[in-house]
C-alpha cells in the first residue's frame, strides 16, 4: 500500500506542472466539447507510458539519445506553431460552447491530444525515465503498486481539470471573456515554444 501511496504523489508532484497538454485539456474542458475523450485518452497515454517506463527502463535510456530529443522538439514546435497559427487564424470566431462536434471535429480533436501528448519529450522524461528509474530497484509487485499509484493520479488530474473547466464553462459564453482566454492560450504556446527553441539551440551548442 505504501507504493501505492508513493506512486501518487510522486505521478501528481510531476503532472501538476501546467504545460501545453494541461492547457489543452482545459480549453476543451471550457468548451465542453469531447471532455471525457480528450481526459481518456490522455490519462491511457499516462497509463502505458508509465508502466514502459517501470518495466522497459534500461531499453529505453540505450536508444533514447539527445538526437531522438532533438527530433521530438523539432515536431512539437511545428505542432505549436499549427496550433498557434490556427488560435490567431479564428481569433474573431464566435465560439459557441455548447456546439455538437461532428465527426471531422471529432478526430481533430483525437489528434491535437495525441499530439500534445506524444510529441512532447518532457512526457518522457517524467514518466518514462523519471518514473522508471526511481522505480527500477523495487520488487515486481512493488513496482505494480508503484505504476497503479502514478496511474491514479494521472487520471484524476485530468478528468478533474476537464470537468472542473466544463463547469465553469457556463459563465464564459460572453465573447470578450473568451478573446482574453485565447490570447492567454497564444501566449502561452508561444512561450512554450521559445523554450523549446532554447532547449533545441543549447543542444547544437553542446555539439
Amino acid at each position: 500500500m505504501e507504493y501505492l501511496v508513493l506512486g501518487f504523489v510522486t505521478g501528481l508532484s510531476l503532472i501538476l506542472a501546467i504545460g501545453a497538454q494541461n492547457v489543452f485539456v482545459i480549453e476543451q474542458g471550457l468548451k465542453k466539447q469531447h471532455v471525457f475523450l480528450v481526459c481518456l485518452i490522455c490519462s491511457i497515454s499516462d497509463f502505458i507510458l508509465i508502466f514502459l517506463g517501470i518495466f522497459l527502463f534500461h531499453y529505453f535510456t540505450q536508444y533514447f539519445s539527445p538526437v531522438l530529443e532533438l527530433i521530438f522538439n523539432i515536431l512539437l514546435i511545428i505542432f505549436l506553431i499549427h496550433f498557434i497559427y490556427s488560435k490567431i487564424k479564428s481569433f474573431n470566431t464566435q465560439v459557441n460552447l455548447d456546439q455538437n462536434s461532428n465527426f471531422n471535429e471529432k478526430k481533430n480533436v483525437i489528434l491535437k491530444t495525441l499530439g500534445f501528448t506524444f510529441l512532447n519529450p518532457h512526457v518522457y522524461s517524467d514518466t518514462v525515465f523519471f518514473l522508471g528509474n526511481f522505480s527500477k530497484s523495487f520488487l515486481l509487485v512493488e513496482k505494480y503498486f508503484f505504476g497503479v499509484g502514478a496511474t491514479i493520479a494521472s487520471f484524476l488530474f485530468f478528468f478533474s481539470i476537464g470537468y472542473l473547466s466544463q463547469y465553469f464553462a457556463r459563465y464564459l459564453n460572453d465573447k470578450k471573456i473568451w478573446k482574453y482566454i485565447n490570447i492567454f492560450i497564444i501566449l502561452f504556446m508561444f512561450l512554450i515554444t521559445l523554450y523549446i527553441l532554447r532547449d533545441i539551440f543549447e543542444f547544437y551548442k553542446d555539439i
